[in-house]
């Protein structure tokens, strides 16, 4: 063919017209004289330009023309050309299955089966492709066969004579005559052994259920026992060999490739477990070892190839076990972890385009059908089935999912198996990963009838559908039970109250009834708060199921809805802003303190809305606010009421961030730095106690003296208060000091600053709902026998004549936190001296300094206590850890300037830097420290009052394991791992606070 120079060729052209995105190489291809009698029959490229890959059907096509015998050749072109059924199907799958073109090329005869189109052909079964495979007497031939009948059943599947449900249901029937042919070979090869044994082979996974892929593993079980008159254990030797040589005839790679794994990794113990057992011992195993995920993969349990009698035995006697599962002990915390998405071990970039594991894959719906079929088939056999698809219209028609949900499930469902099917196709190998190459994507595309813009419109849908399965995936748990409790569509099936019950109990509500109570009282009625509550609630079910106490949650939200579900903006925030819905049900499922603070100013659910609600003001603008409102307000008692409802909401403010930040969203991962979680709240609580303070002393010397004191009066920090290290539940250790001011009696000052320490005290300790903020004054000179107040030169006094170690030691915690700021300066210049001696200290300071902190470990601990558990006083606990640093405070603060600091952590750091102690002892009493406060953070955050131990109540133990990032059911490697890390401090205690001197 001859064209003018730079000009196209019409055959160029009509190449491009029908889809080829290489006309050049196609031209030259028909060129080829294999097809010089049809390369310009119009029927040709018409049927090329059809397929989903006309470049790979026509290479395809060549490949095999060539292959063919000389005089076989025209007889595939003349059938190809008149016979529309078979260029439909031979064309279909050149266009989209590079490796079922290769197996023509290899066995050019094979596309004669493509010829016939009798009825029977359109819908095989088992028995088609028995005798397809019948043929079949070793490995190879028995390849050759499977290919032979795939291409048939892929042909039907390019050309849309069969659906996807259709398809994988073919494919799984194909699987099933493959595993009966490859163990007729088996047995012919060793005929003793399977005179000794009868051999069931149970289907599971997806052939099990009747819905396989092109290339998945084929999951079994076998089940054997001996023939009459042979010993058990060489039964179960005779057929542990043909159960393997079955597998391998499968699974190896011949010069015929391989067919696909066999893999009996889901058996009783799984790969440690014996290959073959009796029914006996299976049910053995299931009854008193097997954990619930077996019970689910139990579900499409099918008896495929080997003895069918005792095939039958077997299911017939593990299908009770299945529906027997959600009454299991174990079933919520087990539901509660299944229901997390498995994708740690998928590589970033690689999970935005699984189609099986992730977010809004094929595994959300299998999962959530299975387990919906657990939860409500012990009660409906309607539900038992193995299918996806057929169980989700099962459950759709007995109300247990609504039938939009259903629907849109089903359609969604169907579209991404076809995706995957399409993909492992092309190749015939076992991928669930979308491809990235574009030439792919087209294909792929195309083989789903886009032909406009193939690559937009497969992303388009994908994206469409996965989003579809992402957002039903958690509501179709719960819109069914609203719709039990709601009553407004008379006509659409529902689930009865028992059923909803079932199921909030398996997705861990401990009093289902008074859950549907509230669902009730929320979502009842036609207004649009309802309507609104209707949208909201499936979502955060699912939200508070996630945590360890679901009803909490509910009951708390209920709360919120009744004290401000007449307020324009609350429903519309949950509704609208995308993360303060979730952030509320994390926070009113956590424990009892933020939930409690809460319903004490449910306005404050507003800060979970505000891109920058939980972030913690800082004591400037605390201070600042405080101060402004008891200048507005009437007297002190008014005034000191303002300030705690700051106080309140600050904490709450708190309160949220940390458990937002501990449990993370689905947004934003939970915060891997916990000490810096830690440094957060002890910050933010320190800030909030000093701003409440001044805000007090401020009230307590405008009710009796106006704007100024007639002396200058100072709050100095101690403790954890003055190390910004408070938790949620710690008193604040304060001392007061009091300077007079010019031409005012040393009487009259120690008076007025007397009387204001307790009307501080007064208006702090009265009576509230709030937590409590208690001043504590123990560490004054002289302890509770010395006066409250003091000037500074009572203390310069004091200290130069009778200061004891411990009170040196107390004092590396001093820092100003209200009143006088130049005072405040003053007394800690006074005290520095004495806190960083300049000589360090001496071996009698020290060795008094451990002789109190031994004391102090067999006289405090509470009486019972575990003291490998308690936070503060146990072993390598906050204080072994404190007292260590503080040690070396003392004993080099003068020369390292770094240690001169009231935070624990810094000046570890710093001794560190200062090379006073090992990077890794470093890290050790760091890692201690911050867990053991995490511990008691998270106690008061769940019990709702201070704590400095575990929790004894199960579902507290728990909550608190979730606090600490620990999933459900493992509260035990929760107390493992305290015991262990504080183990580990307490040595580098015992050697550096317990050991030489220096």
């Amino acid at each position: 063919m001859t064209t003018v120079p730079g000009r196209r060729s019409s055959t160029f052209t009509r190449l491009l017209r029908h889809g080829f995105t290489d006309p050049s190489a196609a031209e030259r291809l028909l060129e080829l004289d294999g097809l010089a009698s049809v390369r310009s029959d119009p029927v040709l490229l018409e049927a090329l330009g059809a397929t989903a890959d006309p470049d790979l059907a026509l290479r395809g096509l060549v490949r095999l023309v060539e292959a063919e015998e000389e005089g076989e050749r025209q007889v595939l072109l003349d059938t190809l050309i008149t016979a529309k059924p078979l260029r439909d199907r031979l064309l279909g799958v050149l266009g989209a299955s590079e490796a079922l073109g290769d197996h023509l090329a290899r066995h050019p005869r094979d596309w004669q089966a493509l010829v016939t189109y009798e009825a029977v052909d359109l819908h095989p079964g088992v028995a088609e492709f028995e005798r397809g495979l019948a043929d079949a007497v070793d490995p190879d031939s028995l390849r050759v066969a499977y290919r032979r009948c795939m291409l048939t059943l892929a042909a039907r599947d390019v050309c849309g004579t069969t659906g996807i449900a259709q398809t994988a249901a073919e494919l799984a029937d194909l699987a099933t005559a493959t595993l009966r042919a490859a163990l007729a070979i088996a047995r012919t090869a060793a005929p003793e052994d399977a005179a000794q044994c009868r051999l069931a082979v149970v289907a599971m996974g997806k052939c099990g259920g009747h819905e396989l892929n092109y290339v998945s593993d084929v999951d079994v079980i076998f089940v054997g026992e001996a023939r009459d008159g042979v010993e058990e254990h060489k039964a179960m030797q005779a057929a542990t060999r043909l159960a393997a040589h079955m597998m391998r005839i499968c699974s190896e790679t011949t010069a015929e490739g391989t067919i696909w794994e066999v893999d009996a990794n889901l058996r009783p113990e799984g790969r440690n477990g014996p290959l073959v057992r009796t029914l006996s011992s299976h049910l053995a195993y299931y009854q008193r070892w097997a954990k619930t995920w077996e019970f689910q993969a139990l579900l499409k349990a099918r008896a495929v190839a080997g003895d069918p009698e005792l095939g039958a035995e077997y299911v017939d006697a593990v299908s009770p076990l299945v529906w027997q599962a959600a009454d299991r002990e174990n079933f919520v915390p087990d539901v509660q972890k299944m229901r997390r998405r498995v994708v740690d071990n998928i590589p970033v970039d690689r999970i935005e385009r699984e189609l099986k594991l992730g977010p809004g894959g094929l595994r959300d719906v299998e999962f959530a059908v299975q387990l919906l079929q657990l939860v409500h088939g012990r009660s409906d056999a309607s539900l038992h089935s193995g299918t996806t698809l057929e169980a989700l219209r099962a459950l759709a028609e007995g109300g247990y999912v609504g039938r939009a949900d259903a629907a849109q499930l089903d359609e969604a469902y169907r579209f991404l198996r076809s995706m995957e099917h399409r993909i492992q196709l092309y190749r015939l190998r076992r991928t669930h990963l979308v491809p990235e190459d574009e030439a792919d994507l087209r294909r792929l595309g195309r083989s789903l009838g886009m032909r406009t813009d193939p690559v937009a419109e497969l992303n388009k849908a994908w994206r469409r559908h996965a989003s579809v399965v992402r957002r039903l995936h958690e509501k179709i748990f719960y819109r069914p039970l609203l719709d039990a409790v709601a009553q407004l569509a008379p006509a659409e099936s529902r689930l009865s109250a028992k059923a909803a019950a079932m199921r909030l109990e398996a997705l861990g509500y401990a009093d289902p009834a008074a859950a549907l109570r509230h669902l009730e009282a929320l979502s009842s009625g036609v207004s649009r708060k309802a309507a609104i509550q209707r949208t909201l609630l499936p979502v955060l079910l699912g939200w508070f199921a996630d945590s360890a106490d679901p009803d909490a949650g509910l009951l708390g939200f209920r709360k919120v809805s009744d004290a401000l579900g007449k307020t324009p903006w609350y429903l519309r925030l949950l509704r609208d802003e995308g993360a303060a819905a979730e952030n509320l049900a994390r926070v009113l499922s956590a424990g009892r303190l933020a939930p409690d603070l809460l319903m004490r100013a449910p306005e404050a659910v507003a800060i979970l809305g505000d891109p920058e609600g939980l972030t913690p003001r800082t004591r400037e603008h605390l201070e600042q606010e405080v101060l402004a409102a008891v200048g507005r307000a009437g007297g002190a008692e008014s005034a000191i009421a303002v300030v705690r409802g700051v106080r309140r909401r600050e904490l709450f403010r708190t309160t949220a961030a940390d458990i937002i930040g501990s449990y993370g969203t689905e947004d934003s991962p939970a915060e891997q730095d916990h000490g810096a979680l830690v440094d957060r709240v002890g910050s933010a609580v320190t800030d909030l106690n000093a701003a409440t303070i001044a805000g007090a002393l401020r009230a307590a010397v405008r009710e009796q003296w106006g704007d100024t004191l007639p002396t200058r009066f100072a709050v100095i920090g101690m403790g954890r208060f003055g190390g910004h290290e408070l938790s949620y539940g710690s008193d604040a250790d304060v001392l007061f000091v009091h300077r007079p001011r010019e031409g005012v009696s040393d009487e009259e000052a120690a008076r007025a600053a007397n009387a204001v320490v307790g009307e501080m005290r007064r208006l702090l300790q009265l009576p509230t709902a709030d937590p409590p903020l208690l001043i504590d004054a123990d560490l004054r000179p002289e302890g509770k026998t010395g006066p409250m107040v003091r000037t500074l030169k009572s203390y310069g006094a004091y200290y130069r004549r009778w200061s004891l170690v411990w009170e040196s030691q107390a004092l590396l915690r001093a820092e100003h936190m209200a009143g006088d700021e130049e005072l405040g300066r003053d007394f800690i210049e006074l005290v520095d001296p004495l806190r960083y001696p300049a000589e360090g200290l001496g071996d009698d300071a020290v060795r008094e300094i451990r002789r109190l902190k031994a004391r102090m470990e067999s006289e405090r601990m509470p009486r019972g206590a575990d003291p490998t558990l308690h936070a503060k006083l146990g072993r390598g606990g906050l204080s072994d850890v404190e007292w260590t640093v503080q040690l070396m405070q003392m004993q080099h603060g003068s020369a390292e300037p770094g240690l001169r600091t009231t935070r624990t952590r810094e000046a570890l750091a710093a001794a560190c830097a200062a090379g006073l102690i090992p990077g890794e002892d470093a890290e050790m009493l760091d890692e201690a420290w911050v867990l053991a406060t995490r511990v008691r953070n998270a106690v008061m955050l769940v019990r709702g009052r201070s704590g400095d131990t575990f929790p004894s109540d199960p579902r507290e133990l728990a909550a608190v394991g979730r606090y600490l990032g620990y999933e459900p059911g493992h509260v035990g490697d929760m107390l493992d791992d305290y015991r262990r890390i504080t183990r580990r401090a307490r040595a580098v205690v015992e050697e550096r606070f317990y050991g030489a001197v220096g």
